[in-house]
């Protein structure tokens, strides 16, 4: 006979349940309130990106009648039946609660004024979409986040993308205190203030009135704010509105054993409605083993929740943000390590026993990558160099330490599905041992253990293609796709993600598929391409227009003096040779331009990943020591290569003498001149870790040397990976600098004629991207900093005087009149 289990909730958790079921005997019947099929609300503020809810949508289940737009108004548990809106009525074997949360709205007085919202559902989003867009505020609108936690955060960052100003306003003393201590709380609010956020901690909302057709929030440290929006993210509460008549734990949900079961045997809860033996969790992670127990409990198992790993790692506004085990050192006894670099922006603090032995727990903020890697060793014995600053964190992990805990998976467990050749990729260890399907914080460790076991790693660019960047520069080439929709129709699956939309739209700006803002690329663009300048600490935009080799006449200096005088920008001489103007809003970047291009400048391509320079001293024309024309060679580069997009920025010199004055060999691409010609550099790159690039060729004419730069440069954008620099992809290169002498100077592939043909076709092709939008009606209207009023400046942007210039307002510094 068979039996039917009624899930009232259709949301991650739910999801999770009936996929873990999908197979069993049991016909399954779910109540969902929301209209919508299930979906990711982990990722709720990335819906502001394209607004549409099917890009959130959890993967389709089989197995299951799903009732969408159908609330569980009521249970009657004597009879098992659950009854819906609609009067339809689903008697059980089982039931499932899954109910989740609700948001938590403190008791502040006007909290139910219109304009004022919670952050909850794909439907609270528009609401608040809908309050902004009606919003009358003539420039950028502002509104208020009350809480600032993990939620907090990430409603700002959705207030972001509407264009908001958002002020978060967190009772306690630092931002996610649940998360992370004084140390990393500061350094994140120094970084997410640099995003246009105002941040206030240690007070709250005493009041919010409506003032015409603005709100008036009144805080209690006595601050008032002028908003037009207000959103509530204040924490959550289970929800167990429906009354049952069950047992509830200390803190409000279900209460719950172990086994997930209720006061009722046969009702259980799970996920964030659940209370396990007293303790409520707030976490999908939590949530999914939960799901995982009860699954096996309806199959005649007798598994039994395990606990919860609260560690977690995001990116919130940009910031990478982790903490696990002990953060706050709580334990006692326990010893904190802490790295606070607050030049590079980061900050890591390491918690271990008494005794420097064993790993507690940990904050990191600003740079996650060791995550992964020191997480699974939590209560685990770490070697001293684990706490020297700086110190290796890839330490040979215990077999029992848990990888994935969103689902309690262990390296034994992995290395066992490895080893037994049951998983040979990532994909493959997902599947057979649920690691990864969580979070996804562990999929570095899973790629590493492959590694550790001799699996070599897939090239797959992304979970959405299983080829490499080459690969799919090939196949855009070849089949002459113009698209992203179609390449990933034809070649990959879903719907892209932030790896592999910019990676493909530099290869079809590669293969000059028309304007870098034309239809086929625009929604695939970083923030930088979007507007073609550099976004900066203040929200302003620099302007960089190109100076090749860096000469330039009198009359070009004086109108570059003259508009940056006229817009009131910062200027800056930079080491490349060029003159950055800094400080421009959106809205003023299509008139600088105008008047840029009338003078004959055209973009530098500051803002992309292409050439930015070519340097050069001043050669035989100046210079007693010069021995060919280094100025007239940098200008032929420059103008050759300029916007040849690529897959990281290409930077190049000319050096006219040995002295090398243009420090030719610290870049991608570097020419010094000889007695006999010029000497070829490549690979080579200053930032973080300068490297010195190697000799390709000696002594070559200046024809023979373009024809190599331009072999170069193509073979370089076709088979590098995604943002892979010219040194890292010369040091990965099979056969490393031999090789690439044999391809692009004694072509021994046969390529070098198609490689040359390429080069010259983006050379006649070549059009200013500044101009392009100048001629574009259509693109020129996306420059404006507010929709609903264009031609409006931004009145949260703000200056202060410094060394006669204005450069953005710091907290605590007073600024100047804009």
């Amino acid at each position: 006979m068979t039996r039917t289990l009624v899930v009232i909730g259709n949301g991650m958790v739910g999801h999770r349940l009936v996929d873990a079921l999908n197979g069993s005997s049991w016909r399954i019947v779910v109540f969902g309130e929301e209209a919508r099929p299930a979906y990711d609300r982990v990722a709720l503020s990335s819906y502001v990106d394209t607004w549409s809810s099917a890009d959130l949508e959890l993967a389709p289940l089989s197995g299951a009648e799903i009732r969408l737009g159908e609330k569980a108004v009521s249970v009657d548990r004597e009879r098992r039946v659950v009854v819906g809106a609609s009067g339809v009525e689903v008697a059980y074997d089982a039931l499932v609660l899954a109910t989740g949360s609700v948001p938590f709205v403190p008791p502040v007085p006007g909290r139910d004024l219109p304009g004022c919202h919670v952050y909850r559902t794909l439907d609270d989003l528009d609401d608040i979409r809908a309050t902004v867009q009606a919003a009358k505020r003539p420039g950028r609108h502002s509104g208020m986040v009350l809480g600032g936690g993990l939620l907090g955060l990430e409603a700002a960052n959705a207030l972001r993308g509407m264009g908001v100003s958002p002020h978060v306003v967190e009772l306690a003393p630092r931002l996610m205190p649940i998360q992370v201590d004084d140390g990393g709380a500061g350094l994140l609010k120094r970084l997410v203030e640099k995003l246009d956020l105002t941040v206030h901690t240690g007070t709250s909302a005493s009041s919010i009135e409506r003032d015409g057709s603005r709100l008036i929030a009144k805080l209690a440290n006595g601050v008032e704010l002028d908003l037009d929006v207000v959103v509530f993210s204040a924490g959550i509460r289970p929800r167990t509105d429906l009354d049952l008549g069950l047992e509830l734990g200390p803190r409000g949900g279900y209460l719950v054993d172990s086994a997930c079961r209720t006061s009722d045997p046969h009702v259980f809860a799970i996920g964030e409605c659940a209370s396990v033996e007293g303790v409520a969790y707030g976490l999908v992670a939590p949530g999914y083993a939960m799901a995982e127990v009860v699954a096996d409990q309806l199959n005649g198992g007798t598994k039994v929740f395990p606990g919860a790993d609260m560690s977690t790692k995001l990116k919130l506004l940009g910031v990478d943000v982790a903490s696990f085990g002990d953060a706050h050192a709580q334990t006692e006894g326990a010893l904190e390590v802490v790295v606070n670099n607050a030049v590079a922006g980061t900050y890591s603090k390491l918690v271990v026993s008494d005794d420097a032995r064993i790993l507690l727990g940990g904050v990191l903020v600003g740079d996650a990558s060791s995550y992964p890697s020191l997480r699974p060793l939590v209560g685990k014995e770490v070697p001293a160099a684990l706490l020297q600053p700086g110190g290796a964190v890839d330490v040979e992990m215990p077999a029992d330490a848990q990888v994935c805990s969103c689902h309690a998976v262990t390296k034994q467990t992995i290395t066992d599905a490895i080893q037994s050749g049951v998983a040979c990729d990532v994909a493959e260890l997902k599947a057979c041992t649920k690691a990864g399907t969580g979070c996804g914080s562990c999929v570095p460790m899973l790629k590493k253990l492959l590694t550790d076991c001799g699996v070599e790693q897939s090239k797959a660019l992304c979970e959405h293609f299983t080829h490499s960047r080459a690969e799919l520069f090939e196949i855009v080439r070849a089949t002459r796709i113009t698209t992203f929709t179609s390449l990933v129709e034809k070649h990959g699956s879903g719907r892209g993600c932030d790896i592999c939309k910019p990676a493909v739209a530099s290869i079809l700006a590669s293969l000059n598929n028309g304007h870098i803002l034309g239809e086929a690329q625009v929604s695939l663009q970083d923030t930088n391409d979007k507007f073609l300048a550099n976004l900066q600490r203040n929200g302003t935009y620099s302007v960089v227009p190109r100076i090749p080799g860096g000469e330039i006449t009198p009359e070009k200096l004086i109108v570059i003096g003259e508009v940056a005088r006229d817009f009131g920008l910062y200027t800056k001489i930079t080491g490349g040779q060029r003159i950055d103007m800094f400080g421009a809003t959106v809205d003023q970047l299509p008139e600088i331009w105008r008047r840029l291009v009338d003078a004959g400048f055209e973009s530098g391509h500051a803002y992309g990943k292409a050439l930015r320079t070519v340097k050069s001293c001043v050669g035989t024309t100046w210079c007693r020591y010069g021995v060919q024309d280094s100025v007239g060679l940098a200008i032929e580069l420059e103008l050759r290569y300029r916007g040849l997009r690529s897959p990281h920025k290409l930077k190049s010199a000319v050096s006219g003498c040995a002295r090398e004055c243009a420090e030719a060999r610290s870049k991608d691409f570097g020419v010094i001149a000889t007695e006999n010609g010029w000497n070829l550099y490549v690979g080579g790159n200053g930032g973080f870790t300068p490297r010195h690039a190697d000799l390709l060729v000696s002594d070559v004419d200046t024809e023979e040397l373009i024809r190599i730069i331009d072999r170069f440069l193509m073979f370089y954008i076709r088979t590098a990976d995604r943002l892979q620099r010219t040194s890292v992809w010369l040091e990965g290169l099979d056969g490393g600098l031999d090789h690439l002498r044999e391809v692009v100077v004694e072509d021994k592939l046969g390529i070098c004629a198609e490689l040359e043909a390429a080069m010259a076709s983006h050379v006649s092709d070549y059009a200013d991207e500044w101009r392009g939008v100048l001629e574009d009606p259509e693109k020129l209207a996306r420059f404006t900093s507010f929709v609903n009023a264009p031609g409006t400046p931004d009145p949260t942007i703000s200056f202060r005087a410094e060394r006669g210039q204005r450069v953005p307002v710091q907290l605590g510094i007073p600024e100047v009149v804009r």
